[in-house]
């Protein structure tokens, strides 16, 4: 006899006095030995057990001291035979117990062997329940039994408990029979009345409403449950793979391994995943996330040839879609030759595998659930059928993250490769589903145009200044050192082979090189470059080929040209660097600033990279079709662009040691007060302005960068400060008042009052121009923020 579990009589509060008897078990047994039919086959037993029972009147009428339970073992063992009968006693996980107090005194033999094997210090509790939980389900105990009141709050019970002859983690529901259980009310029950009924199921979570109706010990408890366990480990295992794949996670493949090991009973069982790329024939690891595939065994990847498989797993896993099982990893070496896929498994310590092929989409995708032991035959042909409600569940996950991964590459086309900003979305949507319902009814349904009305336009641009100049620069200075190399292997070769044509060939070359030097004209470079291509790179094959000094030489010069254009691509290369770097941090910066900015108010945007950026944005009711849009959220935009020039001045400039080229910035903002509508243009798949008017709005777009100031040749964009062009007088006034905010937080210095030139169809331009100061050890992290932004324009 094993008492498992605390001692019921003071480890938990409850509102029953717990008391074991067996006294509904005596009444049945007393019933056989009264029986007028002496020949019924329990009489004779039921009559020397009633004798028995006599002697021991603290088992029918009730006790609460667990000592008796050992004590008086021989009479109850007697008593609850007739419950246990031998002939189920190694199939059934059943065991007398107390009822809320997980007591229990007499077991199958099954259910004493899961005991035993879940090791000394194991204690029998059940899975997540509480105290307090146990104190109302015992309530509605009290409610069934004695006032008739039934409340279905079942909740089945779990057991984990662990099995140290296999390592792993054994999983059981609970059912419990409370035949012979009776519950009587003491003297300090209160009565309870309908009116009592309805505000404790109004009130289920509320323990002391509970506890005020039901006082603890109030009831009296006599009697035992039968405990029956029934084995869920498969459910369990399905459930727990379901959960986490669904929750996924970085520890994904761990977690889904020790689900396995439980689900088999493999304590060293190992789980990974592989991708079967169809387009090229290989597998290779996850992209997301390391997988710790066993095909694999740390390799990036693996070709899919019979020269590594078996003709057999590719045809079966590659090919049919099939799930492929080795059982014993030594008799597939000896049908295979020990091919290589046969080696890696043994240098693994892999001898039985499971390869499970899972379709990822309808393109080909495949991905290769792999399932290994280091025992043969613990993975077999037969225990892989457990596997059948498994499957679908892995199948349904790889096809989600299929899924998931493709709508994160359709989120990335949208937003890196069309115009559909996601202010504007809604828009499109609300279009696309107007055409998809019409086009039911009408063939000829067309789809709507996308226009915006009465919308703001706010232009910025911060432009690399002189990046023509500097482009020029570096191709002639690649030109010059290509055409000196080269002149410097006909040297050579006039040394070597004193053939005239190298004097020829060397003198047309530098004649190039002179004209280089002096000025680098339109079509100089493709000349150039057939030239030496044409009559200099035969002569260069000729002399490789007839001295180990002259192939030297020449080996010299091919090395430094770029192996894709086959030019010196040297000082072009760090330009472009240069204006790379350039315009992917402004880039970066604006886009980032951009999203905080569309929490102030919704609007479109749209950037570019040229030499620097340029972008657009519109504000206005027609595009927030569910905000109310009111002009000063056009004036705190305003203001935003504006300290974002700022601060886009400052990251440019805090480049400038990082980049081989000096190039500066020079920025420009364009205030335009009249709204104006957009449209998106289906052909060429991006917004435009919309009527006439608002064309010209465009002209001063793209001239404005290259206006002078009036009656001088200087440019109205100079690097270190920021243009700010309008027509209207009251948009001056406006800025200013910006201005003088960013003058506050020393971003910026003095203001010129400047008027432009006449542009072709466009005059009476003017143009506020400010001085940006840097700041030292700039960080882009630490700006200004809405808040303060906010209370400026409220201001």
């Amino acid at each position: 006899m094993k008492i498992i579990g605390p001692k019921f009589v003071s480890d938990v509060e409850l509102p029953l006095q717990l008391n074991i008897s067996f006294k509904k078990v005596f009444v049945m047994i007393e019933k056989y030995a009264l029986t007028e039919n002496k020949n019924h086959p329990f009489h004779t037993s039921a009559k020397e057990i009633v004798q028995v029972l006599k002697q021991y009147p603290a088992l029918i009428n009730g006790f609460s001291d667990c000592t008796l339970l050992e004590k008086h073992q021989e009479p109850i063992n007697l008593l609850l035979d007739s419950l246990f009968p031998e002939a189920l006693l190694n199939n059934e996980i059943k065991a007398a117990s107390v009822p809320f107090s997980f007591t229990s005194f007499k077991f199958t033999t099954r259910f004493k062997n899961i005991i035993k094997n879940a090791g000394e210090d194991y204690e029998f509790t059940v899975r997540n329940f509480e105290n307090e939980s146990m104190y109302i389900m015992a309530c509605t105990f009290i409610l069934g039994f004695v006032y008739g009141y039934n409340i279905d709050i079942k909740r089945p019970f779990y057991f984990d408990i662990p099995d140290k002859t296999t390592g792993t983690m054994k999983y059981y529901r609970a059912t419990f029979n409370a035949d012979f259980s009776e519950i009587t009310p003491t003297e300090n029950a209160p009565k309870l009345t309908q009116e009592d009924f309805k505000e404790l199921l109004n009130n289920f979570d509320n323990i002391d409403i509970w506890k005020e109706k039901f006082p603890p010990s109030s009831y009296i408890f006599k009697g035992f449950g039968i405990i029956n366990l029934f084995d869920v480990t498969s459910e369990e295992m399905l459930s727990s793979i379901k959960a986490n794949l669904l929750g996924g996670g970085d520890h994904l493949i761990f977690r889904l391994q020790n689900n396995l090991r439980d689900f088999y009973s493999i304590r060293d069982l190992k789980l990974g995943f592989s991708i079967f790329d169809k387009f090229n024939g290989k597998l290779c690891e996850t992209v997301e996330n390391k997988s710790n595939s066993i095909i694999l065994n740390n390799q990036d990847h693996i070709i899919c040839s019979p020269n590594y498989f078996c003709q057999n797993v590719i045809q079966k896993v590659f090919i049919n879609h099939e799930t492929f099982v080795i059982s014993d990893l030594e008799e597939y070496g000896k049908s295979t030759n020990k091919n290589p896929f046969y080696k890696n498994l043994y240098n693994s310590g892999i001898q039985s595998i499971i390869l499970i092929p899972i379709k990822a989409n309808d393109n080909g995708g495949l991905a290769l659930l792999e399932i290994a032991s280091p025992r043969a035959y613990d993975l077999n042909s037969v225990n892989i059928n457990k596997l059948k409600d498994i499957v679908p569940v892995f199948e349904a996950a790889v096809k989600r993250t299929s899924e998931e991964r493709q709508n994160i590459l359709e989120a990335t086309i949208q937003e890196n490769y069309t115009s559909i900003h996601p202010s504007v979305k809604w828009r499109f949507y609300q279009a696309a589903q107007k055409y998809h319902l019409e086009s039911q009814t009408n063939e000829n349904a067309k789809l709507d145009e996308i226009v915006f009305n009465d919308v703001f336009p706010l232009y910025g641009q911060s432009d690399i200044k002189g990046s023509s100049e500097a482009r020029n620069k570096a191709i002639r200075e690649d030109l010059i050192t290509q055409l000196t190399l080269a002149i410097s292997v006909l040297k050579d070769a006039c040394k070597i082979e004193k053939l005239p044509i190298y004097n020829e060939l060397m003198f047309r070359v530098s004649t190039y090189l002179k004209d280089v030097k002096d000025e680098l004209n339109a079509g100089d470079e493709i000349n150039i470059l057939d030239f030496l291509q044409r009559e200099i790179y035969p002569v260069f094959k000729h002399i490789k080929n007839i001295n180990k000094t002259l192939a030297k030489k020449v080996n010299i010069y091919m090395n430094r040209l770029d192996e894709d254009l086959n030019v010196v691509y040297e000082k072009r290369k760090e330009y472009e660097k240069s204006v790379n770097l350039i315009n992917h941090k402004l880039s970066s910066f604006i886009d980032k600033k951009q999203k905080d900015a569309q929490k102030m108010f919704p609007h479109y945007f749209e950037r570019y990279k040229t030499d620097g950026v340029e972008f657009n944005m519109y504000i206005g009711q027609s595009i927030a079709h569910d905000k109310q849009f009111d002009e000063i959220y056009l004036y705190n935009l305003r203001l935003w662009q504006l300290q974002t020039m700022c601060e886009m001045e400052n990251i440019a400039f805090s480049l400038l040691d990082k980049m081989q080229h000096n190039l500066r910035v020079a920025s420009l903002v364009l205030v335009h007060s009249n709204s104006m509508a957009i449209k998106f243009r289906m052909d060429e798949k991006q917004f435009d302005v919309d009527g006439a008017y608002n064309i010209r709005y465009e002209i001063i777009k793209k001239r404005i960068d290259k206006a002078h100031i009036r009656n001088s040749q200087e440019r109205i964009t100079q690097p270190g400060k920021i243009a700010i062009i309008y027509s209207q007088d009251k948009d001056a006034l406006e800025y200013i008042k910006y201005i003088n905010f960013l003058q506050s937080k020393n971003q910026l210095g003095k203001i010129e009052f400047l008027e432009l030139e006449d542009l072709q169809g466009v005059s009476g331009l003017k143009a506020l121009r400010v001085e940006v100061i840097y700041q030292k050890d700039f960080d882009e992290k630490k700006t200004i923020t809405l808040n303060d932004l906010l209370k400026q324009i409220e201001a």
